[in-house]
């Protein structure tokens, strides 16, 4: 099955008040800033701030990883990631992502598809996602 046949099942099955409250009790630890460059790869820079949830164990044996935003409405989405370097598929959370935060994310894991690919699934639709944020 491809990662964009597996959006729609995602979408109704993935815990996101679970995750929602795992990151609330937890936190997010941010190791790569905005505007910082990747440790084994320094042409590529991070366009926001990225990190993981501590004590969590994602599919690659590491920490969760998230992308967090600007905005306040909690736990938005996340991109089914495949790293063809690696040969690894994993999720990474979107946390307080705008909606040009969400396409930001999206375009950075999908700037070379050669190497790192991934399928926006999003918690609620776009338009409602436009509608929490403040103008």
């Amino acid at each position: 099955m491809t990662p964009q046949a597996l959006r729609p099942l995602v979408r109704t099955h993935f815990s996101w008040d679970a995750w929602a409250r795992c990151i609330e009790t937890r936190g997010i630890t941010i190791d790569r800033p905005a505007r910082s460059p990747h440790p084994q790869y320094p042409s590529v820079i991070y366009p926001m701030d990225y990190g993981f949830i501590p004590h969590t164990v994602g599919t690659d044996g590491e920490p969760v990883d998230v992308f967090v935003g600007s905005g306040t409405a909690g736990l938005v989405g996340l991109l089914l990631t495949t790293d063809h370097r690696r040969g690894d598929r994993e999720g990474k959370l979107l946390y307080d992502c705008t909606p040009s935060e969400v396409y930001t994310a999206h375009g950075f894991i999908n700037f070379d598809r050669s190497l790192l690919e991934g399928v926006l699934v999003l918690r609620r639709p776009m338009p409602t996602l436009w509608g929490q944020q403040a103008t």
